[in-house]
């Protein structure tokens, strides 16, 4: 997901240095922190791998609606971001 910062009453968003310094910097206060961004990234990888299912011209089946949802939902896993479970690909 985007960051972004407010420059004279403009959010403009985060460059890659900016989003590296940021995370390294509350890296250190917070070691999960470092950990909840890895498990994000690894389930946009996979939502954006399957993405093509949710075109207009694509009837998407029920079970790769509970599929994208599961992933949506990682991060409100109880253990995330030190225990999570992947839901399975549908076949």
């Amino acid at each position: 997901m985007p960051r972004f910062h407010n420059t004279d009453g403009v959010d403009v968003q985060f460059t890659a240095a900016e989003e590296a310094a940021w995370d390294a910097r509350f890296s250190e206060y917070d070691p999960a922190y470092g950990a909840a961004i890895a498990i994000r990234k690894k389930r946009d990888a996979k939502l954006a791998a399957c993405d093509w299912m949710a075109n207009s011209d694509v009837t998407m089946s029920d079970e790769w609606r509970v599929y994208r949802q599961a992933l949506r939902d990682v991060p409100t896993q109880a253990g995330f971001p030190n225990s999570v479970t992947w839901p399975s690909e549908p076949s």
